[in-house]
């Protein structure tokens, strides 16, 4: 199972240099977001939702890219494998992630003000499963990554990584969502270790998929 592989609510990023964090149960941090007020009848009450297995078992069935997130928040790098990336605006450029709190990574990754996203094809199957796997050292293969000039750790051989800094942070159960503009990415750098695209690798019911011909559908 993933360290990181939940469904991330909406977040509302801010126009901010450093990164700062808020609460989702806190309804002064969204003004305009309708959330119920301390005096609203719904804030004194406890609703009844869906319950966790129930609502694992529906996400298990919903796909989604596989990314792998390094930072280094000063005492160390730190990685993780995420299925919760995604982009939310492209002008400026914002992406989001979420992170549980349970994970090993969480203390670095929610206090890191800077952090790559490397998106995973499936011949990098090999960093997802890193990324995936608790107890063990993620960057004893010091031949496997290095450091960007700005001093993140990204790992060689990914056709794809973005560096980013973080701009807010939400709350939200037992996960912080991270809110990140892309700094940097490796399509636009000089990184002699850039290369094209390959089969776009998914997670899909607890188990690895790789996209490609054979599973596009007529349109």
């Amino acid at each position: 199972m993933l360290e990181c592989d939940g469904a991330p609510a909406r977040c509302h990023p801010q126009r901010e240099t450093r990164g700062t964090t808020v609460s989702i149960t806190d309804p002064a941090a969204f003004p305009n977001s309708g959330a119920a007020s301390a005096d609203h009848p719904s804030a004194r009450h406890t609703f009844e939702g869906v319950g966790p297995d129930e609502f694992k078992a529906i996400f298990r069935h919903h796909a989604a890219g596989v990314s792998l997130i390094t930072a280094d928040a000063g005492a160390g790098p730190a990685a993780l494998t995420a299925t919760s990336v995604f982009s939310v605006s492209a002008e400026p450029p914002i992406f989001v992630f979420s992170i549980s709190s349970s994970s090993s990574a969480a203390p670095v990754i929610t206090t890191a003000e800077t952090l790559v996203v490397h998106i995973l094809d499936a011949d990098r199957l090999d960093l997802a499963k890193l990324g995936a796997t608790s107890g063990i050292d993620r960057f004893a293969d010091t031949t496997a990554w290095s450091r960007l000039a700005t001093g993140e750790p990204v790992f060689t051989g990914v056709s794809t990584w973005i560096r980013g800094r973080v701009i807010n942070r939400m709350e939200a159960g037992n996960s912080t969502i991270i809110a990140v503009h892309a700094l940097e990415t490796s399509q636009s750098s000089t990184s002699p270790d850039a290369r094209e695209h390959g089969a776009p690798l998914v997670y899909h019911n607890r188990t690895w998929h790789s996209l490609g011909e054979h599973s596009a559908l007529d349109s």
